[in-house]
């Protein structure tokens, strides 16, 4: 798996050492864990959401992305996600990190200082360069959208 550097910084070297940075839980992991940094407990009610800080802030390489993804396990058991999934860091944004959550399920939900979150995920980006044209080619499944093959 290739690497690339991301510089990082804590907004408060002080105030976050009881908080991990974001890291990757095994070899082959394509995300790194993000924990929250509150101050005290937030409870998530019922289709409530919050944004949750971070402490930190990255420079991200030209030509990349940082994605925001939600954990699995977070979802499958409490349906709890990330509310713009993926959210989208650019590589020209120096402020904080933080995570929206949003409670999707029927029982409120705690997140503490130190929990993990979400997951960050670096990934390339390529500009488009729309070029105007009056037809496009056809393909076998042409304009059929949403359900189009069945369930």
């Amino acid at each position: 798996m290739k690497e690339k550097e991301v510089l990082f910084s804590w907004l408060d070297p002080k105030g976050c050492k009881d908080i991990s940075p974001p890291q990757y839980h095994s070899r082959r992991a394509s995300g790194m864990d993000v924990s929250a940094m509150v101050e005290k407990a937030v409870v998530l009610e019922p289709g409530g959401s919050y944004l949750f800080p971070t402490g930190f802030a990255v420079a991200i390489p030209v030509g990349f992305e940082l994605q925001v993804r939600p954990r699995s396990g977070l979802a499958i058991k409490h349906n709890v996600t990330v509310i713009n999934s993926p959210g989208t860091i650019d590589a020209d944004y120096r402020g904080e990190v933080r995570v929206g959550l949003i409670n999707l399920g029927s029982e409120s939900f705690v997140v503490r200082r130190g929990d993990r979150i979400a997951q960050l995920v670096l990934a390339p980006v390529y500009k488009a360069n729309f070029q105007v044209v009056e037809t496009l080619d056809d393909t076998d499944r042409g304009s059929g959208g949403f359900g189009h093959t069945g369930v």
